[in-house]
Order: C-alpha cells, then structure tokens, then sequence
C-alpha cells in the first residue's frame, strides 16, 4: 500500500469520459493514441507509476476542461499487443486535487495536484453499516434488465461492501457528471445513496443534470 509521502506532486492524467477510477478498485484500459502510449511508457520509468483519471468537461468557452477532482492509479498489469497497443490495468490509490495543469513540450496532460483531504482512500477498506444489500440487488437487477446488462451476480451477493458499491459505480453506463458525483462523494454510504439515486432516476427515465444537482 502507498503511503502518502510516496505520493508525487505532478502527474500525468487522462481525460477520458465515463471512465471512472476509484480507490482501491481497478480499471482496464485500451492504449492506442500516440500521446496515451508515451505517457504509459514514460510512467513506467517513475517509482510510483500513477496515472491520473479525470472527467473532462466542456468550459464556457467551449473547449474541454478538467474536473478539479480526479483519482490517480498505479499500473500495477499491461501487456502489449503485435501491433503496439496496450492492454494496462489502473489499481486506484487515491483521489486527489487539481491545483494547475502544467506547461512545456508534452504530447500528454499533465497537472500539479494534490492529495490533502483524501486520508480515508489510504486507509482500510470501508465498510457501509446501513446498506440494505437484498433490496439494492433487487434494484440494480431491475436497471440491468433495463439496460440488457449481465454480470455474475453470485459474486455480487458475496462481495463486499466497498467492492460492490464502488465495481457498480464503475460498471454501470452513467454519464460524465454523474461519474463525477460517485467519485466526489466523501465515503462510501454517500456512494452508495448516490448510486441507488441515479439507478432509481435511470429507471424513471430522469434527466442526469436534475439528479447531481
């Protein structure tokens, strides 16, 4: 496990919409473009191999910003296809703050942040004391149908708390901003209601924006 100290000040980040990244769970990814492949080679060469997931956004002016919150992964699996693309996997340690993007010659985005107020993504795994699992799986089957979705739901029943939470909040086909809303909520009980909001709402067939509001 990383320890604080062992976090970097400037780190790469990939502004990729939907993907969500959360502590202490991991994400696959497929690497193709030019700059995406130079940033994994040369966070490769670092100690603390982080890449920083980030929800990008449309600012006023049109061009695509970046959430202020975001969550750094370590390339902890890769593998490398005949034709030069990657196969990694981000294992998430921690949520982290942008202070400022960084400037120089870079095919890739970089940015200055920190990881202050994030201690609990360092910590143990959470634990949710007033979820109501048998009526949460009753919930999440309903959306799954809805969406033509599968999984194994065996290993759901006997998941735990924050792997299940957090392996639905990363699964499930939200959009940006409400990807941004699971990420951003504080614990994981404030994870978890906001997860069942945006399932209950999905099946009204609700508007993203009058949810996260």
């Amino acid at each position: 496990m990383m320890r604080a100290a062992d976090l970097p000040d400037t780190i790469p980040v990939f502004p990729l919409p939907g993907a969500l990244l959360l502590p202490r769970a991991r994400l696959p990814l497929h690497l193709f473009e030019p700059r995406y492949l130079q940033m994994f080679e040369d966070t490769l060469k670092t100690p603390h191999r982080l890449i920083g997931m980030v929800q990008p956004h449309d600012g006023p002016d049109g061009k695509p910003k970046l959430h202020a919150i975001g969550c750094g992964g370590r390339i902890t699996q890769f593998s490398e296809t005949e034709d030069g693309r990657y196969m990694i996997t981000l294992s998430g340690i921690s949520r982290f703050r942008i202070k400022q993007e960084t400037t120089g010659f870079c095919p890739y985005r970089r940015a200055d942040v920190s990881w202050e107020g994030f201690g609990r993504d360092l910590g143990p795994t959470e634990t949710d004391t007033n979820f109501d699992r048998t009526n949460f799986l009753e919930l999440l089957h309903k959306y799954f149908v809805h969406h033509g979705l599968e999984t194994d739901w065996d290993s759901l029943k006997d998941a735990e708390d924050e792997l299940l939470v957090n392996s639905i909040s990363m699964l499930c086909p939200f959009d940006p901003e409400e990807k941004q809303a699971l990420l951003e909520a504080p614990s994981l009980s404030t994870r978890r209601e906001t997860l069942i909001t945006l399932i209950e709402f999905a099946l009204r067939g609700g508007m993203a924006d009058e949810v996260i509001q």
